[in-house]
């Protein structure tokens, strides 16, 4: 069954599921309804982060893109994408947006950039934290075997690069009221909290990171801001697909064909699987809504922000890979009905 977000301390909580009016589908048909907004989105280079900015930019917002891989210099990710690659994306469907290289690990770079912000802008009314660090992870490692400089780097990219950012932001975007803090984690606040994911260091840096988006909304409320937690689904990032050798014309008949097996790539649990689309357009209609602040402090699901705002994955399914992931605790996945939960 479809999991539900925690409830709120304050005795608030969103609306029953609707289908949002005018909420649209296609990228190419989004109305400009973040226009005149500023936007950072930390991590921008690829992922969720990539399909975030270039979402905020169809509907309208100036967005900061930042990450530490760029032409020629990528990061220790050892990846192709580079974030002026995806600024140049936002760029070629008519939006504005700016590449800036940044490790958010580093104070002052993280100050200097809030600076420039402030500078150039004047504002920033939408700040999403989106640096994740699972490539860092090892599984199978207990804590007591776990190489500690290798589980601290997992940590710092994951967490504190969350919290430094947040750190040197929230005094420029507490300046306008309605101001939207996202803190991009892995897994919901009740599915977390039943669930040990799989290494310590990973546990705690993706539970750190739903607290504090919840510690944020506290201190926002009384400025007008919201502070939300989201998290996708099992994501078909750039970095994923390639890790199970598959790609979006072939995931999904390479994960069908596993089913009922095991230590298999694609797992089959990968049929519920979702592209960074479908949160990135559940959190444009999210930073939209004159009402955001009845999610403050929550923590939601990229299915419960498409359900809520009436929106869908690319290829126009709504998949609720919690509910599905959740649902194996009892059931195995082979005996799951995927059209159930996509």
């Amino acid at each position: 069954m479809a999991m539900k977000p925690a409830e709120p301390t304050d005795g608030t909580r969103p609306a029953e599921p609707t289908e949002r009016t005018g909420a649209t589908e296609s990228a190419g048909q989004r109305p400009r309804v973040l226009q005149g907004r500023i936007a950072l989105v930390a991590g921008a280079t690829r992922g969720a982060g990539r399909a975030i900015a270039l979402e905020l930019g169809r509907a309208g917002a100036v967005v900061y893109c930042t990450g530490r891989s760029t032409a020629g210099r990528p990061s220790d990710y050892g990846r192709p994408e580079t974030v002026e690659e995806t600024a140049g994306l936002i760029r070629a469907e008519g939006g504005t947006a700016h590449a800036v290289v940044v490790d958010h690990l580093d104070v002052s770079a993280v100050r200097e950039l809030v600076t420039r912000i402030d500078r150039e802008q004047g504002r920033l009314d939408i700040l999403i934290n989106d640096i994740g660090g699972e490539a860092y992870v090892e599984f199978g490692i207990p804590l007591w075997e776990y190489d500690l400089d290798d589980g601290m780097r997992l940590f710092d990219a994951g967490f504190r690069t969350h919290l430094l950012t947040s750190h040197a932001a929230l005094g420029l975007l507490i300046r306008h009221p309605g101001a939207l803090v996202v803190e991009t984690t892995d897994g919901t606040r009740d599915y977390n909290q039943g669930h040990f994911r799989e290494t310590v260091f990973l546990d705690l840096a993706k539970t750190a990171v739903d607290r504090l988006a919840f510690a944020e909304g506290h201190e926002l409320k009384a400025h007008g801001g919201t502070a939300v937690s989201v998290s996708a689904g099992w994501l078909r990032s750039e970095m994923m697909l390639d890790a199970f050798g598959v790609t979006e014309q072939t995931w999904r008949e390479a994960a069908a064909a596993n089913r009922g097996k095991t230590d298999v790539v694609p797992p089959y649990e990968f049929v519920i699987s979702e592209t960074p689309a479908l949160l990135a357009r559940g959190i444009v209609e999210l930073a939209a809504d004159p009402q955001r602040d009845q999610w403050n402090t929550r923590s939601v699901s990229s299915f419960e922000l498409a359900r809520h705002y009436g929106v869908t994955d690319v290829d126009g399914s709504r998949p609720d890979a919690w509910g599905f992931i959740a649902a194996m605790d009892t059931t195995p996945s082979a005996d799951l009905a995927v059209e159930d939960y996509r």
